[in-house]
């Protein structure tokens, strides 16, 4: 029996998209604290984004190397329920990061090479739990939602026992052939991960297109039950 897909939407940043998001059933959403990133979302927005999305979805907060400070801020507006991590922060600053905050944390891991899993035993032990990401453009100014998916056949060095979700150039017209893909090819693929694959610009986000995606990724999680 394989397990159900997670449906996480990341980067929203206004209350239209927030309700699209939770009407089409998204388990997870993201809000966007890094301050370069078309989706940074200011203290007042993310508190105001949070209460509506708090007992609906599970809020995930996404930070990119901040320190205790900013951290301990962002618990102070928004409460999230999860911390992502897609900065450089190394395991031992994550099991900071979970003991600061009192939250489970996610951690993000850019791929691009099949070289790039060495990294996934030891940053899955210290997280909650793993988002495999397709890594950035070397002078990417921010680092994730860059639309580029990864070669998915490099999950095939993954212990088929890791857990893990999948992030990275994901949109409507592939995520249900990345389900599909990953969980015949053996791997425990537990959630999916979208957020320029929803959007119209970088940081706009469309309501059709969040409908589509989630509409495309319960297809093909029901198909692979």
């Amino acid at each position: 029996m394989h397990e159900a897909i997670t449906i996480k939407m990341c980067g929203l940043g206004s209350h239209d998209v927030m309700a699209a998001a939770l009407e089409a059933g998204a388990d997870m959403v993201g809000l966007v604290f890094h301050p370069r990133s078309p989706r940074f979302v200011s203290d007042e927005r993310a508190a105001a984004l949070a209460s509506q999305a708090r007992g609906h979805a599970l809020i995930v907060a996404l930070v990119v190397n901040h320190d205790d400070a900013a951290l301990g801020r962002i618990m102070d507006v928004a409460a999230p329920d999860m911390i992502q991590c897609h900065g450089s922060e190394s395991p031992a600053r994550v099991a900071d990061i979970r003991a600061l905050t009192g939250r489970p944390v996610m951690r993000a891991l850019g791929i691009s090479v099949a070289t790039d899993l060495l990294a996934v035993p030891e940053a899955a032990a210290a997280a909650d739990m793993l988002l495999l990401d397709a890594k950035p453009p070397a002078d990417a100014a921010y680092p994730g939602g860059h639309g580029q998916p990864f070669d998915w056949s490099i999950l095939s060095g993954l212990d088929p026992a890791q857990p893990f979700m999948l992030s990275g150039g994901l949109s409507a017209g592939n995520v249900g052939e990345a389900i599909m893909r990953i969980k015949a090819a053996g791997q425990r693929l537990t959630g999916v991960d979208v957020s320029s694959g929803i959007e119209s610009a970088p940081g706009i986000k469309d309501i059709g297109k969040i409908r589509d995606f989630a509409r495309a990724a319960r297809i093909a999680a029901g198909a692979t039950a």
